[in-house]
């Protein structure tokens, strides 16, 4: 079941991809203010997630669908879709051509299907629990990396937890002779980290909708994740620690010395 719904994913997520890439194209034609700009990611942001809703409804009418612009709609079948239509939308908005589409699948409290398509470089990123990892259908494994120094390390940063989170974890990542990466799509990071391009990433705090598909990309391509109340996470997010299996250690304790405590959800 779980791979039909995958194949499903993966053609909506670049059906989704090809609407998304029709709006970024549209700045350029915008000679207007930022809000402007605003206002074309926030119609681009709300029309894409319609679509992917909408074609869900069509596929799955029993299944829960989570979103970020328009929240939790009940299903009855055990099935939750989550779904983010344009994760990075600094860089959407700034012409910055790295954004993506992400649609995950949970099931009795585990993720069985992850996507991440990237519609500008034309990749995309899909898992299955237990099917492996892929991009554009050649498997992807993790980092080989034993040491911080060998490498980047992906950090995320959110107006949602102290602000110095992630000045912390660049600042312990430097003084171990690493370096950090950042380019505002905590989707396509965590989708990097699963391909080895990076060998971990790190964030305080991450909605369900950002980073269940990187999660499970990551575990499926033989990398390490911080453990998570998947149906917590659903509602309340997490915080998000994954890396190769040589540094997961690391930059576990990094995160844990790093990010003032989560309050209580």
């Amino acid at each position: 079941m779980s791979n039909e719904r995958l194949d499903f994913a993966v053609a909506l997520a670049e059906k989704a991809g090809v609407l998304g890439l029709d709006y970024f194209r549209k700045l350029d034609t915008l000679t207007i203010t930022q809000k402007g700009h605003q206002d074309l990611v926030s119609e681009a942001d709300r029309n894409v997630e319609t679509l992917i809703r909408d074609e869900l409804a069509k596929a799955y009418p029993d299944d829960a669908i989570l979103g970020e612009e328009h929240g939790m709609e009940e299903g009855s079948s055990g099935y939750t879709w989550v779904t983010d239509p344009i994760d990075g939308t600094a860089n959407f908005v700034t012409g910055i051509p790295q954004w993506c589409v992400i649609i995950a699948c949970v099931y009795q409290g585990k993720v069985i299907v992850g996507v991440i398509h990237d519609p500008v470089a034309k990749e995309t990123f899909k898992a299955t629990a237990g099917g492996g990892a892929f991009l554009n259908d050649k498997p992807i494994k993790i980092s080989d990396s034993q040491s911080l120094s060998v490498g980047s390390v992906g950090v995320g940063f959110n107006g949602r937890t102290a602000i110095t989170d992630a000045v912390n974890v660049v600042g312990a990542v430097v003084s171990k002779g690493g370096v950090f990466f950042r380019n505002a799509s905590g989707g396509l990071m965590l989708a990097y980290a699963a391909s080895g391009r990076l060998i971990g990433y790190v964030e305080s705090h991450m909605n369900a909708w950002d980073c269940l598909a990187g999660m499970l990309l990551t575990i499926e391509a033989g990398g390490v994740v911080m453990e998570q109340d998947i149906n917590h996470a659903l509602h309340h997010g997490a915080r998000v620690v994954v890396g190769a299996p040589g540094v997961f250690e690391d930059l576990r304790a990094i995160a844990e010395s790093s990010f003032a405590p989560l309050e209580a959800a």
